[in-house]
């Protein structure tokens, strides 16, 4: 435990959520691409041999979705002037529940809208939705990220976000 502690720059138990949480999420995922693999092989659905094939894939995956973050979170960690490793994963996972949640709730308001992707031409319903998603996913940004605690980095990156977008003359500190 103390190795985990030291690596990840913890230095209350409380911190411990955040590697807890991102090991779980990369499990899910890894689960649930090992799911959308084996869905490509229907004859292994019926086996008794999907499960012996399906634990080690999610393993396999995982370690992979490891690799690749661990990566991710020493290129970033340079660039984003962040104090604790600990933080990038709550900041990874902020990023992962607000695009989720952003596009999830997108798809009720268009719909309360009228706009259906079988009745409207995609040329039409995938703008609109996009701009639609944008408002929410900035806000949702702003209150995931002060739920867990990351209030100050995301209210940076937006600031920087709308101020590359051209929206300087708003954003007057």
């Amino acid at each position: 435990m103390k190795k985990l502690k030291d690596r990840w720059e913890i230095k209350k138990n409380w911190q411990l959520i955040f590697p807890f949480l991102g090991l779980v999420a990369l499990l899910f995922c890894s689960y649930l691409l090992s799911k959308a693999f084996l869905s490509f092989f229907p004859s292994l659905l019926h086996t008794i041999t999907y499960k012996s094939i399906l634990y080690p894939l999610i393993l396999l995956i995982t370690y992979v979705l490891y690799r690749v973050t661990i990566y991710l979170f020493h290129k970033l960690e340079k660039k984003w002037k962040i104090n604790y490793k600990w933080e990038m994963i709550a900041i990874f996972i902020v990023f992962a529940i607000t695009g989720s949640v952003s596009a999830k709730i997108s798809e009720p308001i268009i719909s309360f809208l009228g706009i259906h992707k079988g009745n409207t031409n995609g040329w039409i319903y995938w703008p609109v939705r996009l701009l639609l998603i944008f408002p929410a996913y900035q806000i949702l940004l702003l209150i995931t990220g002060w739920l867990f605690g990351q209030f100050t980095f995301f209210w940076d990156f937006e600031k920087k976000m709308l101020r590359r977008m051209g929206f300087a003359k708003m954003l007057r500190d």
